[in-house]
């Protein structure tokens, strides 16, 4: 509560920037406003396309066209934008503008034979398109998420070219750009970085995938725009925009999957009148185990989450301020593939002791009923954004306050009592300025950064310490736009000054569980971790240009150096961690990571075809990697019985690779699409000042997927019947080839086979006889014929009790065969289209 009101404190204490109620300062009055009017028709025919949206990213304003296709946009500031003009089913439309006048500006579109050019705000300073950024982005629209069988939000763009995910059973995926994961990769939501307990393996993204309108994906170093962590890339989770026009719109969803007995239902809810807008969300979803034809049931991997956000908000001539929250609740099962030695059924630790297990029951392998043994992860978030102009720029101000609250319950006969108890509270500040262009010349200025404070304290398993620390990174981004060519770069110092503090135990001879003590209490008390003050700095940027050879062929190329701070695990770990079954040390000696990427790219388009092509070198230094550790004899060393040990290492690393996607739609037969893409990611470990006496069973990096390949071939179909519309089937075949190349130093990992899956789906709207939606169905089959297989990426795999058995399968295999109805009804309430 504390951590709250100094958040609202904060907010309002900006009388400058948050006046939604108040007349703008004379500074910001003096600003030229003007109204951008036009007509949106179809290509076809120029028939007007009534209900299309017409939007500014950059001002997160924009409207609907009435039903002779007109729309009006009024006090818009002076300034050079990117319009984007939108309707389901056809090619976004985008036109830059430099606005000095009243326009008028029509637009005329196209059905989407390729995927649309999406336009995009990450990794660049401002809205710009893909096409036109150097940097290397992919985008996925909210058709491509509801289209594709997942059950959170990372599995769901798990198929992109240069994507993976680190999965530890259905509900929790971390995502992996490249070969590289974990902290250097930084998630966004509505812009604002998530922050949770993001360093540990079991730990997903806390954040409800039906809010999720689109993602972007900057593959590559993105520390100039975002600072730490960003060193790998940037996947940004944009939600739905709160609805244009005057009216309220909306829609409720429903999902059931046959594997887990998935139930997920979602509303969600927009309204705009005038100059005021909101948004908000519902979702509940649970699922019981999940099955294989190898395990059967797979007890532990039930789950269970409600989530909760909404957002309000004001678009002015002066600018926008909208204000956000978001909850998170997810009570999430992790196995610990314990089984019987006979018959190899999953069993179950009912005593502290632990030393009789007895099987797990068929009906509670198919119960819906969270285990006594479980996590329980909420995540809080109070957000504001805000763009004003300021004379003849614009500045964007975001504030955010952040609570995680992660217990991890693993004392069978004291289910109430949290092993792990972790209190993370975030405070993140991002202030930008936005210069007007000129001449195809923009200036972008800015720092951001937060303050962190992490509580361990109330729980009863200590793996981390308490800790705090204060980021700070100012930057300045250019870019030059000319006919054909594009040039942008910039610069960032990022400082981050941590401190962990020294943590005193006891022992309750009551219970046996160990708690935290101070002050007095300390005498006799054990000390597992020290006080530690480190201070980390360096310096980021980029470098890039694309050109355009043609409407149909650019080529891009960019240079980018990360920098990424060690996390507390990295520093500071001392413990088991009850999710893992390890026990994990730190190293207080590590210095910064910094990655050097070189990335290039081709895009061909034509009716055809589109072609997309890019290769990367990405050389780190001081990569942190988790390593095994041996005892003298070359055993596993043991510190607490049952948990193998585990440190952090540092090294010299080397990834390298390419990814390729070609869309086949053959004109005229627009409706056809053969899409087909391959990802190629190796990872080296060079050692410490590239050593040359590396063993082959270290000479590669840990948790790099294979090879990857993915073909789909899809009907799209407009006008199917009278009262189906938007129509699609598909068939997708997705190889992933065996991972060889592991690092099997100290059994870290282990060689992973390839595998070949099926998949396959259609669906479509529903419409009454006026042409309105009033359902839009989908039926989704993963893994149609049942294989079995094992993720290399996957960590259930290593979740064995019996390693030296020569029994055929060992680890827990992935998901099954997986049956997905999708069910969404839109709603609008007495929508008045701005004429």
């Amino acid at each position: 509560m504390k951590s709250f009101l100094i958040f609202i404190i904060l907010y309002t204490a900006l009388p400058n920037f948050l006046f939604a109620q108040l007349s703008p300062p004379a500074t910001l009055s003096r600003v030229n406003r003007f109204s951008i009017t036009g007509r949106v028709t179809n290509q076809k025919n120029d028939s007007a396309m009534a209900g299309a949206s017409v939007y500014i990213p950059d001002l997160k304003t924009g409207t609907a066209t009435d039903e002779k296709g007109y729309y009006t946009l009024q006090n818009i500031p002076a300034g050079d934008y990117i319009i984007q003009a939108g309707f389901v089913g056809y090619k976004s439309n985008l036109k830059n503008i430099s606005l000095t006048q009243n326009m008028t500006l029509n637009f005329t579109m196209t059905e989407s034979i390729t995927e649309e050019m999406e336009v995009v705000v990450t990794g660049s300073s401002k809205a710009t398109s893909i096409r036109r950024s150097p940097i290397p982005i992919v985008a996925v629209n909210r058709q491509y998420l509801q289209q594709n069988l997942s059950t959170n939000i990372i599995d769901a763009i798990s198929h992109v070219p240069g994507i993976n995910a680190v999965t530890t059973g259905p509900n929790v995926s971390k995502p992996f750009i490249r070969g590289l994961g974990f902290n250097r990769i930084l998630t966004l939501y509505d812009g604002v970085r998530q922050e949770g307990q993001q360093w540990g393996d079991e730990h997903g993204i806390e954040i409800d995938q039906n809010t999720v309108d689109r993602v972007e994906v900057v593959k590559g170093p993105a520390s100039l725009i975002y600072g730490s962590d960003a060193v790998a890339g940037v996947i940004n989770l944009i939600p739905v925009n709160p609805a244009t026009g005057d009216g309220v719109v909306g829609g409720i969803s429903n999902e059931y999957q046959t594997n887990n007995g998935l139930i997920a239902n979602s509303a969600t809810l927009a309204g705009s009148k005038n100059s005021f807008t909101w948004r908000g969300t519902f979702t509940h979803k649970m699922a019981t185990n999940y099955r294989n034809k190898i395990d059967g049931r797979v007890y532990g991997t039930a789950f269970r989450e409600t989530d909760f956000s909404g957002l309000i908000g004001l678009n002015r001539d002066w600018g926008y301020s909208h204000l956000g929250f978001s909850t998170y609740n997810d009570l999430q099962e992790i196995p610990d593939g314990s089984r019987d030695s006979a018959t190899r059924r999953f069993t179950k630790q009912i005593t502290e002791a632990d030393t009789i297990r007895p099987i797990v029951s068929r009906s509670e392998l198919q119960s819906y009923k969270i285990t006594p043994l479980h996590q329980r992860v909420q995540h809080y978030r109070l957000y504001t954004a805000n763009s004003f102009s300021v004379g003849k720029g614009r500045v964007a101000l975001n504030l955010a306050y952040q609570k995680s609250i992660r217990q991890e319950f693993s004392h069978p006969q004291s289910p109430e009592v949290a092993g792990l108890y972790l209190i993370l509270n975030t405070f993140s500040y991002d202030v930008k300025y936005y210069f007007r262009e000129k001449k195809g010349f923009s200036l972008t200025t800015g720092i951001n950064g937060m303050y962190q404070n992490n509580n361990p304290e109330k729980g009863t398993d200590f793996i981390i310490p308490a800790y705090h620390q204060f980021d700070a990174g100012p930057f300045i981004f250019v870019k030059k736009s000319l006919s054909k060519l594009e040039i942008a770069g910039g610069l960032r110092y990022d400082i981050r000054n941590f401190n962990n503090e020294a943590l005193f135990t006891k022992e309750d001879p009551a219970t046996g569980f160990t708690y935290a003590v101070s002050g007095a209490n300390r005498t006799g008390a054990q000390k597992p971790f020290y006080a530690y003050q480190h201070t980390f700095s360096g310096v980021s940027g980029s470098v890039g240009l694309s050109y355009r050879f043609s409407d149909n062929l650019t080529a891009k190329l960019n240079i980018g150096r990360g920098f990424r701070a060690p996390n507390i695990s990295e520093i500071s770990a001392n413990g088991v961690h009850p999710g893992t079954s390890i026990y994990q040390l730190g190293n207080l000696n590590f210095k910064p990571e910094f990655s050097l990427q070189e990335d290039l790219g081709i895009n061909y388009n034509t009716p055809h075809i589109t072609i997309n092509a890019e290769i990367f070198n990405n050389n780190v230094s001081n990569f942190i990697f988790n390593q095994k550790v041996l005892n003298n004899k070359g055993e596993d060393s043991v510190i607490v019985p049952g948990n193998q040990t585990f440190q952090f290492q540092a090294a010299k690393a080397h990834l390298y690779g390419a990814e390729i996607s070609v869309d086949i739609h053959p004109h005229p037969l627009d409706w056809l699409h053969f899409e087909n893409s391959l990802s190629l990611v190796y990872g080296n470990n060079q050692g410490v000042n590239n050593q040359k006496s590396l063993s082959d069973s270290s000479k590669y990096l840990p948790f790099v997927p294979p090879l990857h390949t993915f073909s789909e071939i899809r009907g799209n179909f407009k006008k199917l019947s009278r009262h189906f519309s938007n129509a699609f089937v598909k068939v997708q075949l997705e190889n992933y080839a065996a991972q060889k190349r592991v690092y099997l130093a100290y059994n870290t990992e282990t060689y992973t086979p390839g595998y070949r899956t099926v998949n396959a789906g259609f669906g479509a709207d529903v419409t009454n006889a006026k042409g309105k939606t009033i359902v839009t169905f989908s039926v989704i089959a993963d893994n149609l014929f049942d294989v079995a297989y094992q993720s290399h990426l996957n960590r259930l795999k290593y979740f064995e009790p019996y390693p030296n058995s020569s029994r055929q399968y060992n680890g827990i295999y992935n998901m099954g065969r997986n049956f997905s109805l999708k069910l969404n009804f839109p709603l609008s309430f007495k929508s008045k289209q701005t004429t």
